[in-house]
C-alpha cells in the first residue's frame, strides 16, 4: 500500500508480479486511488462461470448476500456486547440489530436486503459515540466524500485499506473480484472485495478504531481540515496503518481447524468458503467472532 510519494519503474513492476503482489495506491488525504493487479496466476474458467451463474440467478445470488449480510450484522453484534460488558449502555442500538438479523431470511430481493443492512448499519453507528465517550470525537453520523470529523475519517480510511487487503486475497484464490453478490457488478471494477470486507468491518477497523482512540494513541490534534473535510496527519495515518496491519496479524484460535490462525487468513478462508459453496461441496456460512 504507497500512501506518500515514490518512484518505482518497469523492473520493480515485473517483480511484483511474479511475487503475485499487487499495489494499492492512495492520494495524500486517503482516498483510494487504485491497484496495480498483475497478470491472473490462479484464475479458473469453471470457476468464473459458477460465479456468474449464482450472480444472475437471482435466488442463488441472494442466499450468498443474505449470508454476507448476516455476518456483517452478527459481528456488529459482537462488537457492541464486547462493550455492554465493559459497562456501555447499549441495549436499544443491539436489539434493533438483533431485529433486523432475523428479517434477513425473509427477503426476497437484494434492494430489500440492503435496507436491511442500511437500518442495522444505522443503528450500530448510533452506538458509537455511546463507546467513544469523548467529545472531541463526537461522530454523530456518518459522512463521506469528504468524512466531515475525524471518527468518519478513521472508517473512510479503515475501510480503504480493509477493501485492498481482501482484494489481494481474492487475487489468491481461484475468485474473480468483479463479481460480488452483495453488491451489483457494475462499471467498478471490483466488488468481490466490498462483499467480504462487510463481514470483518465491524472486528477490525471499527475495534482498531476504539482501541487506538480508547488508549489515547490518537488525539483530535493528529487530524486536519481540507477541502471541505477531514483528514489524518502523517503520524496519525501511520499509527492507524501499523495498528490495522498488527490486527491482521493477530492470531485466533479456529474452531474448525483446532488451531490459531489470523485475522488476514480468516479472509482467505472467507473465499475457500465461497468457492465450495460455488461448486456445491459445501453450503456458505459466514464467520462470526466468537469473543
Amino acid at each position: 500500500m504507497i500512501f506518500g510519494e515514490v518512484s518505482f519503474n518497469k523492473r520493480f513492476l515485473e517483480f511484483c508480479s511474479q511475487k503475485g503482489i499487487l499495489i494499492h495506491i492512495f492520494s495524500h488525504n486517503e482516498n483510494y486511488q487504485g491497484s496495480y493487479y498483475p497478470r491472473e496466476r490462479l484464475s479458473s474458467g469453471y470457476l468464473l462461470l459458477k460465479q456468474a451463474e449464482h450472480y444472475l440467478d437471482e435466488p442463488k445470488r441472494l442466499r450468498i448476500a443474505q449470508s454476507i449480510v448476516e455476518g456483517s450484522l452478527k459481528n456488529m453484534l459482537r462488537v457492541l456486547k464486547y462493550y455492554q460488558t465493559r459497562g456501555k449502555e447499549l441495549t436499544d442500538n443491539i436489539e434493533t440489530i438483533e431485529s433486523l438479523i432475523a428479517e434477513i431470511g425473509s427477503v426476497f430481493s437484494i434492494q430489500s436486503l440492503m435496507a436491511i443492512e442500511g437500518n442495522a448499519r444505522e443503528a450500530y453507528y448510533m452506538a458509537f459515540d455511546k463507546i467513544i465517550e469523548k467529545p472531541e470525537f463526537s461522530f454523530n453520523r456518518r459522512t463521506r466524500q469528504p468524512p466531515r470529523n475525524e471518527v468518519n475519517a478513521l472508517i473512510s480510511f479503515g475501510n480503504a485499506i480493509l477493501y485492498s487487503v481482501c482484494l489481494s486475497e481474492i487475487y489468491n484464490t481461484h475468485l474473480d473480484p468483479r463479481i460480488g453478490f452483495l453488491h451489483a457488478t457494475n462499471l467498478r471494477r471490483f466488488t468481490l472485495n466490498l462483499d467480504i470486507a462487510e463481514i470483518f468491518k465491524p472486528i477490525i477497523v471499527d475495534r482498531s478504531i476504539f482501541s487506538l482512540i480508547g488508549k489515547g494513541m490518537l488525539k483530535d490534534s493528529d487530524f486536519k481540515k481540507e477541502s471541505g473535510g477531514t483528514i489524518l496527519k502523517d503520524t496519525a495515518r501511520k499509527a492507524f496503518v501499523i495498528h490495522l496491519e498488527e490486527k491482521l496479524r493477530t492470531t485466533i484460535e479456529h474452531k474448525e481447524l483446532g488451531r490459531p490462525i489470523s485475522y488476514r487468513r480468516l479472509i482467505r478462508l472467507e473465499l475457500y468458503k465461497i468457492e465450495k459453496h460455488l461448486m456445491d461441496e459445501k453450503s456458505y456460512t459466514p464467520f462470526v467472532a466468537s469473543w
